[in-house]
C-alpha cells in the first residue's frame, strides 16, 4: 500500500518503509556497550557478550545498509533532494566527530602544555621513551595522504565515465588502508608503553587509537563503494554513497596530520 502510495505521491522525498534494523540496531548497541563495561572491568562472560554485541551491530548494519542500497541502486527513491538531505546528514555526522577529537586533543593538550608534578613536570613524562616520528609515524603520514590522493582520483575517474581507473584509484586507497592499519598495529605492539602508563599512554592511545578504528571504518565504507562501483550500481551522476565515503576519509587524513603534529613530533620534543 505504502509503495502504491508513493508512485503518485506529489512531493520529490522519500517515505521510508518500516524497518526493524533501527531497533535491532538499539539493542545490538546496548548489547555492545554492556559487553565492553563487562569485559573491561574482568566480569564472567563479558568478553562472550561483547563479541555477541559485536557480531549483531555488523549485522544490523549490513541488513540496513543493504536496504539503503536497494531503494537507491533499484527502486530510484533517492531523488536529488533525497541525496541532498543525506548529504546534509553526512556533514553533520563528521562535524560530530569533530567534537570527538576535540575531545580527545584537549585531554593531551591539558596534560602535555602544563604537565603535573605527580609526573615529573615534564612531558614525556619521566620513564617513558616515546615512539620516533619520523619511523612508522612519518611513513604512514605519506601512505594516508597518498591514499587521499588515489581516492580523490578515483572519484574524479568516476565522474569522466573512465570507470576502470576509477577501480583502479579505489583499490590502491584500500590497499594504503590496509596497510596503514597493519603499520599501526606493528606500531603498538612494540611501543615501549601502554595505555595504562599514566596520562601520556592514556591520550596517546585514545588519541591514535580513536583514530585507528575510523580508519577501518573508512576503509570498510570505501570497500562498499568499490564493490558498488564494480557491480554497476554507481555511475558518473549517482554516486552519493561514494562521495560521502570520500569526504569522511578526507577527515580522516587532516585528523592524522594534527595528530602526527601533535602526538608523535611536538610530543617527542
Amino acid at each position: 500500500m505504502i509503495k502504491n502510495i508513493q508512485q503518485f505521491q506529489h512531493f520529490p522525498f522519500h517515505l521510508v518503509d518500516p524497518s526493524p534494523w533501527p531497533i535491532l540496531m538499539s539493542f545490538s548497541l546496548l548489547n555492545l556497550t554492556i559487553g565492553a563495561v563487562s569485559y573491561m572491568h574482568g566480569y564472567p562472560y563479558g568478553g562472550t557478550i561483547l563479541s555477541l554485541g559485536f557480531v549483531l551491530t555488523v549485522y544490523g548494519m549490513i541488513l540496513w545498509f543493504k536496504d539503503v542500497v536497494v531503494e537507491a541502486s533499484y527502486l530510484g527513491h533517492h531523488t536529488k533532494q533525497v541525496k541532498d538531505g543525506i548529504m546534509i546528514g553526512v556533514v553533520l555526522f563528521i562535524i560530530s566527530e569533530v567534537f570527538a577529537f576535540l575531545s580527545v586533543f584537549w585531554a593531551y593538550f591539558h596534560s602535555s602544555l602544563s604537565p603535573a608534578i605527580e609526573i615529573g613536570g615534564a612531558w614525556p613524562p619521566l620513564g617513558i621513551t616515546p615512539l620516533d616520528p619520523f619511523a612508522i609515524p612519518l611513513l604512514n603520514t605519506f601512505l594516508l595522504l597518498s591514499s587521499g590522493a588515489f581516492i580523490t582520483y578515483g572519484h574524479h575517474a568516476l565522474i569522466a565515465g573512465k570507470r576502470k581507473a576509477a577501480i583502479n584509484g579505489v583499490i590502491l586507497t584500500v590497499i594504503l588502508a590496509i596497510v596503514f592499519t597493519g603499520l599501526q598495529y606493528f606500531e603498538y605492539s612494540e611501543a615501549g608503553f601502554t595505555m595504562a602508563d599514566g596520562v601520556y599512554g592514556s591520550t596517546f592511545y585514545a588519541s591514535t587509537g580513536l583514530h585507528g578504528v575510523h580508519v577501518i571504518i573508512g576503509t570498510i565504507f570505501i570497500l562498499v563503494g568499490l564493490i558498488r562501483i564494480i557491480n554497476y550500481q554507481l555511475t558518473n551522476t549517482h554516486h552519493n554513497g561514494f562521495e560521502s565515503s570520500i569526504l569522511y576519509w578526507h577527515f580522516v587524513d587532516v585528523v592524522w596530520l594534527f595528530l602526527f603534529v601533535a602526538v608523535y613530533f611536538w610530543g617527542n620534543t
